[in-house]
């Protein structure tokens, strides 16, 4: 298995790969479309995973912002992580993460958070944001799936407030809101 950044030639194959891995829908497919066109989107941390060929993983890192006051910190969102359902519990989604950690420190970024499942992401050494004295006020989520991890041992000492996702993540285009 090769991982890789993705390139314009693997658009269409994410686009199915989200779509299949999300059973059917295309909410996932429609994100990685509108975080590309945004300008949190870093192409280093738009990583594809493939075999024999095929692209059977994605997995997306974009930029995002805790405020606190006036004190602002840039973080990067997972979001979304998708493995083709033949291909799941094989690696793939570990690899895929290992590697967009390793590049984020590479570029400098220091935390990393996401909304997801609390019995899945506690493996990669997320834990629960609040813990660390985050705060999410633009989706209702419960405390244990927003989650947050360091990439730079004691950044959480220094960096608190409201982790705030760009607008990619929870504005609808047009064409979204008519289907």
């Amino acid at each position: 298995m090769l991982i890789r950044t993705e390139t314009a030639n693997d658009h269409d194959a994410v686009f199915r790969l989200n779509r299949e891995a999300f059973g059917g829908r295309e909410t996932e497919s429609r994100l990685v479309e509108r975080i590309r066109g945004s300008a949190g989107f870093i192409p280093e941390l738009s990583l594809v995973a493939v075999r024999n060929g095929r692209v059977v993983g994605h997995l997306l890192l974009s930029k995002a912002e805790i405020v606190d006051g006036e004190r602002r910190h840039e973080a990067v969102v997972l979001a979304p992580i998708a493995v083709l359902p033949e291909e799941q519990r094989k690696g793939i989604g570990r690899a895929l993460i290992g590697e967009g950690f390793e590049r984020c420190v590479r570029l400098g970024f220091e935390v990393v958070c996401l909304i997801g499942h609390p019995d899945y992401y506690p493996r990669f050494g997320f834990r629960p944001a609040k813990e660390a004295g985050l705060e999410l006020k633009q989706f209702r989520v419960p405390d244990d799936v927003f989650m947050v991890r360091e990439l730079r041992e004691g950044a959480l000492q220094e960096i608190g407030g409201e982790l705030r996702y760009p607008e990619s993540f929870w504005t609808l285009s047009d064409k979204e809101e008519t289907e």
